[in-house]
C-alpha cells in the first residue's frame, strides 16, 4: 500500500503481493532503518544482514524454488524494492544482488551451475555483483577492454572495472569481457567468477556523493584463470545479447527505486511542513508550500501509473528495451525534480545529512547515471522513432 495514495492498487498486485509487502515492511523497518548511520561510516552493509534477509525469504523472489529462490514473480522483486526504499535505506545492494545478477545465472548458466551457485546467492551466503563499467567504458558497453583469452580448458582474464556495486564484498561476480577486441559487440562474453579465484583483486571502496553505506568498489583481474565452462551461455560472442536481454529488467528496477524514493520524500515533506512553523503558522499553510507539494504529488502519481504499466509488461514477458529506457529516464528525472523541491521546503535543515531528505537528495543523483545514463536512454528511444 502506498503511503501517499492509500486507496491506489496496481492491477498486477495480488493478495500474495500485499502479504509479502507487509512482511518486507516489517523486516526492513527492523533491519535497515536503524543501521543507516553505521553502514555509512563503515561503507558497507554487514554480511549478517544479507543472511537474515535470505532467511526472511526476501532475496531472489522470482528465482525458481528448485534453485533456492522463492518461486514468485518479478512483481515481488519490485514491491520488495519499494519497501526497502520506504524504510529509508540507501545502502543495501539488493537491487544488484537479488534483482539483477542472479538472473544472468538463472537464464544462461548450465543446470549444474544453477544448482551450485544460485542457492548460495538466494540464501544470502554469497553476495553477488555484475562487473560491466570500466575506467574508459561506461554506458558504451562495446568499449569494454577487459580481455578473456582461451588457454586450454580455461580463459585468462585481464583488465579492471570501476563503480561496481557490491564490489568490495561480493563472493560471486559476473564479469563482462572481450574474447576478441576486434569483433565489436560480437566479441563480448560474460563469465561467472568466484571472488576466491587467484588473480581476482579488489581495489578501494569508493567515496561517493551519496549512498555512503553502499559498497561500491574497483576490481582488478590479473591473469585470472577461469574455467571455460564458466562462460555464460556456453559459447563466445553471446555476452552483448545477454546484456541487452537483461538490461530492461535492470532499468525498470531503477525506475521502481526512483519512484519509491520520490514518494517517500513527498510523504516526509508533508509531515515536516505540518509540524514546522514560520510566521506563526505551519509551513504547509503557505500557498507556495501547497503548490510545490501539489506538483510533486502529481508527478509521483503520473510516474507510478507508468511504472505499474511497465511491471505489467514485464510480468507478461513483453517489456522491451525502449519502454524500459523511457520509464528509467522518466522516473529518475522526476525524482531529481521532486526531491529538490522537497528539500527546499526543509530550509536549512534540508542541507543537514542527519535529515533523511538530504540523504535522499544525495542518493538520488546517481540514478540518472547508472543502468545507462539518461542521455543513452534518449539515444535508445530516439533510434526507435
Amino acid at each position: 500500500m502506498s503511503a501517499l495514495f492509500p486507496d491506489y492498487r496496481p492491477s498486477w498486485e495480488t493478495e500474495d503481493h500485499r502479504l509479502l509487502r507487509e512482511h518486507a515492511r516489517s523486516f526492513f523497518g527492523k533491519e535497515m532503518t536503524p543501521n543507516q548511520e553505521k553502514w555509512a561510516a563503515q561503507k558497507h552493509v554487514d554480511r549478517e544482514t544479507w543472511l537474515r534477509t535470505g532467511e526472511a525469504g526476501l532475496i531472489c523472489l522470482d528465482v525458481p524454488e528448485e534453485y533456492g529462490g522463492q518461486g514468485g514473480d518479478a512483481g515481488m522483486e519490485y514491491l520488495v524494492t519499494e519497501e526497502l526504499v520506504y524504510s529509508g535505506d540507501t545502502a543495501f545492494g539488493m537491487g544488484v544482488g537479488s534483482t539483477i545478477t542472479p538472473h544472468y545465472v538463472a537464464n544462461y548458466a548450465t543446470e549444474e551451475q544453477k544448482r551450485e551457485w544460485l542457492p548460495k546467492i538466494c540464501s544470502g551466503e554469497w553476495i553477488s555483483a555484475i562487473a560491466m563499467t570500466e575506467p574508459g567504458a561506461g554506458s558504451d558497453l562495446q568499449g569494454v577492454r577487459t580481455t578473456a583469452k582461451r588457454d586450454g580448458d580455461d580463459y585468462i582474464i585481464n583488465g579492471s572495472k570501476t563503480f561496481i556495486s557490491n564490489g568490495g564484498s561480493a563472493d560471486f561476480v559476473v564479469v563482462v569481457a572481450k574474447t576478441d577486441l576486434d569483433a565489436g559487440h560480437k566479441g563480448m562474453a560474460l563469465f561467472a567468477v568466484e571472488a576466491s579465484t587467484p588473480g581476482f583483486e579488489r581495489g578501494r571502496v569508493l567515496e561517493k556523493m551519496g549512498r555512503h553505506g553502499a559498497d561500491t568498489a574497483e576490481l582488478f583481474f590479473n591473469d585470472m584463470r577461469v574455467p571455460a565452462a564458466n562462460i555464460l551461455g556456453g559459447e563466445e560472442g553471446q555476452g552483448f545479447y545477454q546484456l541487452m536481454n537483461q538490461l530492461p529488467r535492470e532499468r525498470l528496477a531503477i525506475a521502481v527505486d526512483a519512484l519509491a524514493m520520490a514518494e517517500a520524500a513527498v510523504v516526509e515533506t508533508i509531515e515536516y511542513t505540518k509540524e514546522r512553523q514560520a510566521f506563526g503558522k505551519p509551513i504547509l499553510d503557505f500557498q507556495n508550500t501547497k503548490f510545490e507539494l501539489a506538483h510533486c504529488k502529481t508527478q509521483v502519481m503520473a510516474t507510478r501509473t507508468y511504472v505499474d504499466y511497465c511491471i505489467e509488461q514485464e510480468l507478461a514477458g513483453k517489456l522491451d528495451a525502449v519502454t524500459a529506457s523511457m520509464v528509467k529516464m522518466q522516473a529518475t528525472d522526476m525524482l531529481d525534480d521532486v526531491v529538490d523541491r522537497c528539500l527546499q521546503l526543509f530550509g536549512g535543515y534540508g542541507y543537514m545529512m542527519e535529515y533523511p531528505i538530504a540523504q535522499k537528495f544525495a542518493g538520488a543523483r546517481v540514478m540518472r547515471i547508472y543502468g545507462g545514463t539518461n542521455e543513452i536512454m534518449k539515444e535508445v528511444i530516439g533510434r526507435a522513432l
